[in-house]
């Protein structure tokens, strides 16, 4: 059981649920819910226990907070700029935060700001929270103009805001990803072949009287390549990872694309199964349970140890060296370079085709010269930009060429 604050703490802070200090909690709420921090009434009540616990040193009180408020890897550090700006006022640094206010007076540059944090601390219409009109609730592609759609599909997942990384990550959504196929060793009717199809002769005999009026063949099914999806999860590839896999998941669902077999694994600091999670039919449902499957997400990397574990507790996924790997990473490796090469070259000797989706592509002038950007460079097949709408749309039509060569 938690002690009681002392009537010292009490009296230097005020009550929590009333006063200035109130409403700051309350407004920062707000401002965490704007930024997609999932706040609720339960974690403000906490919250303002808390307050009244740890006193008015600024550490603490920040430590509290985030102790409280914060329950996802990947919203800390939205959330400890979102505390930085909110209760900053650099006329009163010194004083009780209870007379901080409510708000920066100062503004940071944008551009150091994480696009979450630079919206939700942006204003707040009033109609915000007026009801929506039904002449209001139109669909995303009538609501924007063609300029609009245009600036959406070429602008990088990471310079996005709040609301519009939403909107693109529904967008990608629907955009198909027809994969190769191969000639499967099982047969199939069909107007070419090599073999007769004497079931389906002999039936269409006895229609006829026994007499062969056309001799069906066989011909060998097509069905799309095996696909085997790693995707890096550390921190600067937060983004692109929940967005990518979003996309994935909708563009290799069965409705799509048949049966297709995939398997998909997170690394970071270690290797995630996410393959469970993706025979999930909603892709929501999918996000949330590889959020909770993923425990060191927006983590370091360290590919060469994850791709280790891969080779000895996975390597069946690898069907027959026919199955298409996508490695989605931007090559910033922290582990032994001498590891991943000789890891990468196991899996490069052990599949049809090893293709690396790199969202630093989106530099012009970028060169893979960090030390695991140069072993997978040299390993993988082919490199292609996965880093906006347009790049995505481009995907299939990417790897046919690649699978060409």
């Amino acid at each position: 059981m938690n002690a009681a604050p002392s009537a010292a703490t009490a009296s230097q802070l005020g009550d929590a649920r009333t006063g200035k200090l109130a409403d700051n909690l309350t407004g920062f709420g707000r401002t965490l819910r704007r930024a997609g921090v999932q706040v609720d009434a339960a974690r403000m009540a906490l919250a303002q226990q808390a307050v009244m616990l740890v006193g008015m040193p600024r550490q603490d009180f920040a430590a509290a907070l985030e102790t409280v408020l914060v329950s996802r890897e990947q919203d800390r550090l939205v959330f400890r700029e979102l505390f930085d700006a909110y209760f900053k006022n650099p006329n009163v640094a010194q004083k009780l935060l209870a007379q901080m206010l409510p708000s920066a007076e100062s503004k940071a540059e944008p551009a150091k700001r994480r696009p979450r944090v630079s919206e939700a601390l942006a204003p707040v219409r009033a109609a915000r929270n007026a009801p929506p009109r039904e002449e209001d609730k139109v669909d995303f592609d009538a609501a924007m103009t063609a300029s609009d759609v245009q600036r959406l599909r070429q602008a990088d997942f990471n310079q996005l805001s709040a609301s519009e990384y939403r909107l693109v990550a529904q967008l990608a959504r629907d955009i198909p990803l027809p994969l190769p196929d191969f000639a499967a060793r099982r047969t199939r009717p069909g107007a070419r072949g090599s073999r007769p199809h004497w079931p389906g002769a002999m039936h269409q005999a006895a229609r006829t009287g026994g007499e062969f009026l056309q001799l069906p063949l066989l011909q060998r099914r097509r069905q799309p390549l095996p696909l085997l999806v790693l995707v890096d999860v550390s921190g600067s590839m937060e983004r692109y990872a929940r967005l990518l896999l979003a996309f994935l998941h909708a563009a290799t669902a069965p409705r799509r694309a048949g049966a297709l077999r995939r398997d998909v694994f997170a690394f970071g600091t270690g290797l995630t199964d996410l393959t469970p999670a993706f025979r999930l039919s909603d892709t929501d449902a999918m996000l949330e349970t590889a959020s909770h499957a993923i425990d060191d997400f927006a983590g370091g990397t360290r590919m060469g140890e994850s791709l280790r574990t891969l080779r000895l507790r996975h390597a069946r996924r690898l069907v027959g060296r026919r199955t298409l790997v996508l490695l989605i990473t931007d090559g910033l490796d922290t582990g032994a370079p001498g590891l991943l090469a000789q890891e990468l070259a196991w899996l490069r000797r052990h599949c049809a085709r090893l293709l690396w989706l790199n969202p630093l592509l989106r530099f012009g002038g970028y060169t893979p010269t960090a030390r695991g950007a140069s072993v997978l460079h040299r390993e993988a097949h082919g490199m292609l930009a996965v880093h906006n709408l347009s790049r995505l749309q481009d995907l299939a039509g990417s790897l046919a060429a690649v699978l060409r060569q």
